[in-house]
């Protein structure tokens, strides 16, 4: 298992894993696949190329036996520079149960201490899964009430902290 850090050359890669997590795990995500698939391919290099030069956001992908298998992105919070948010967390289902999802999450939560980032947020999809106890494994704890997961969905999602 590797955790890189995206960089613009990689928007190739980062929109195929990012349209399977879409499609594999919809439910997971407030981004609908239809939507990204409108994307044009610029609009990936863009966000790409923003991201990697930028010292407030962390783009990671993980690789289990050499292929892309796993995704996450935290960013600085817009609204309170002193919180990074996570967002964008997936692993491949052939790559499951191998430890990424913790390997990614720690090495967010490790570059947001670096920078002296006061905590550390998310949203994810309530429910007893394996996202859920990941998060309350590595520290996170529930804030606010669930909201929809997006305009009209039933799914709900849990806000979560992390206090670094």
């Amino acid at each position: 298992m590797t955790i890189l850090r995206l960089t613009a050359a990689d928007w190739q890669s980062y929109r195929a894993l990012r349209l399977r997590a879409l499609e594999d795990s919809p439910d997971a995500f407030a981004a609908t696949l239809e939507a990204q698939l409108a994307r044009p391919d610029s609009a990936w290099a863009d966000r790409l190329d923003t991201a990697a030069s930028s010292p407030d956001e962390l783009p990671l992908l993980a690789e289990h036996a050499g292929a892309p298998a796993g995704l996450a992105w935290a960013k600085a919070d817009a609204a309170d520079p002193a919180i990074v948010e996570l967002f964008q967390v997936w692993v491949a289902p052939e790559a499951r149960g191998r430890g990424l999802a913790t390997a990614l999450l720690r090495a967010a939560i490790g570059w947001a201490r670096e920078r002296r980032f006061r905590a550390m947020t998310l949203g994810v999809t309530q429910g007893d899964t394996p996202a859920v106890r990941l998060y309350r494994r590595e520290g996170f704890r529930d804030i606010g009430a669930p909201v929809p997961l997006r305009p009209g969905s039933r799914l709900l999602s849990q806000a979560m902290r992390l206090e670094l």
